[in-house]
């Protein structure tokens, strides 16, 4: 394709050209998976699985629908349904790949129970069983949520064979704890840096090489050499030139003290002999220590040299976290159910997933919002309605004991009365 001066003549062209390009970038994507939930033969397409050791009671269940607060209540995902239970599910690709160049994984979480212990993330893995599905099922990539207590982490952890482990990121990305949808999006540049996003604000940054230990390091200390034993590394030293008080340590902590006086009542032969009591004495100044002046040896901290590190082996492939990846799933426990997931792709395109993106969490974002937040109004005005009701109720409660009491004493003193009897008038 030539492109000419006369081919830009206006913008109308030039906008046309660059719709072409945009459509040609977009043909040039690769989808992976993608998944939204939105009919009801989802379960075809996705196996629930038991976990090795646990029995099919100690599963619980997911459940088809949009929520109770939603942006279109046609628009479905799942959600667990049981309180502490264990939950197992994956689906396959339509077939397995080894990531090339970039990869993203998206998926939308919304955690309408508020909470407070529980996983929400995602894994990516090789083929595997889909019916014993678990956390024992190797896995190459785990990424979103995980709240519990004051723990509350964006997962992003690598499988790395060569080190045959599972590694963290060194450092902790936050993840979003209210009731309302969130979209979670892992990118993995081909240049093996990578950017984590939450609604597609990103939250951390860089290279795969500094956030997280996959490689040993370059430099070692050099087994070879040691701090020299005339080093000197006491940067004060006491003041030779300065001597301890004569008399210095016969200062008592304490005297007796000199206003005490013996009681009048206090009898030596029955309390024996009278002492004063002991106060701390102003003229003690604890143990000497001598003034510390900078010391005219000292060589600063000893740095151990450093060599390169033999058993180093560079990653050129450092980037490529997914091979012959064919499933994804979750493996979670929950203490509170009613977390939902939607809206899942995995694909070799930012932009693709940001169209996604687009097409699904950010058309539902807004009138999702706005239902839940006439939801809560709802709720927060029927618990003060419930509060006011039982407060009355109460009031009421009261008023009736005290009208109660209230009978109950003037039935006494009318008793009392006529138990006295008229008076009795005295003879003159």
């Amino acid at each position: 394709l030539i492109l000419t001066e006369k081919s830009f003549s206006n913008m109308a062209g030039m906008k046309s050209v660059i719709l072409a390009l945009a459509l040609l970038a977009g043909v040039d994507a690769k989808v992976y998976f993608k998944e939204q939930f939105n009919d009801d033969k989802w379960e075809s397409r996705w196996v629930a699985s038991t976990f090795p050791g646990k029995s099919a009671s100690d599963m619980g269940a997911f459940e088809w629908t949009a929520g109770e607060w939603y942006g279109d209540e046609n628009d479905k995902g799942i959600k667990t349904s049981q309180d502490a239970k264990h939950y197992g599910l994956s689906a396959m690709m339509d077939k397995s790949f080894t990531q090339k160049k970039d990869l993203v994984i998206q998926y939308t979480v919304k955690h309408e129970q508020k909470l407070d212990c529980g996983g929400a993330y995602i894994k990516i893995a090789s083929k595997a069983d889909q019916k014993s599905f678990s956390g024992d099922t190797p896995y190459q990539i785990m990424f979103g949520p995980d709240m519990c207590g004051s723990t509350k982490r964006t997962h992003v952890i690598f499988n790395y064979p060569a080190k045959d482990e599972n590694l963290e990121a060194k450092s902790e990305i936050k993840c979003e704890t209210d009731q309302k949808s969130h979209l979670y999006t892992l990118h993995i540049k081909a240049d093996a840096s990578y950017e984590v996003f939450i609604d597609e604000e990103s939250k951390q940054t860089g290279k795969l090489e500094e956030g997280w230990d996959f490689l040993l390091p370059k430099e070692i200390k050099d087994p070879k050499e040691s701090k020299p034993e005339d080093w000197v590394d006491a940067k004060k030293i006491a003041d030779p030139e300065e001597v301890k008080p004569e008399g210095y340590d016969d200062i008592p902590a304490q005297i007796a003290d000199p206003e005490a006086e013996m009681p009048d009542d206090w009898d030596e032969e029955d309390d024996g002999e009278w002492e004063p009591p002991m106060i701390s004495n102003p003229d003690y100044k604890g143990e000497w220590k001598p003034t510390m002046i900078d010391n005219p040896d000292y060589k600063g901290p000893w740095e151990h040299p450093l060599i390169a590190n033999p058993d180093f082996k560079d990653d050129k492939n450092l980037f490529q976290r997914c091979k012959d990846c064919a499933m994804i799933g979750f493996e979670l426990w929950q203490v509170k159910s009613g977390t939902m997931f939607d809206d899942i792709i995995v694909t070799d395109s930012l932009d693709e997933a940001k169209a996604f993106a687009k097409e699904t969490f950010f058309a539902k974002k807004d009138a999702e919002s706005e239902m839940f937040d006439n939801v809560e109004e709802e709720r927060k005005a029927a618990e003060k309605a419930e509060r006011e009701a039982k407060k009355a109720a109460k009031d009421a409660e009261e008023e009736d004991e005290e009208e109660e009491a209230d009978e109950e004493d003037a039935d006494g003193e009318e008793a009392d009365g006529e138990e006295e009897g008229p008076a009795v008038a005295g003879f003159e």
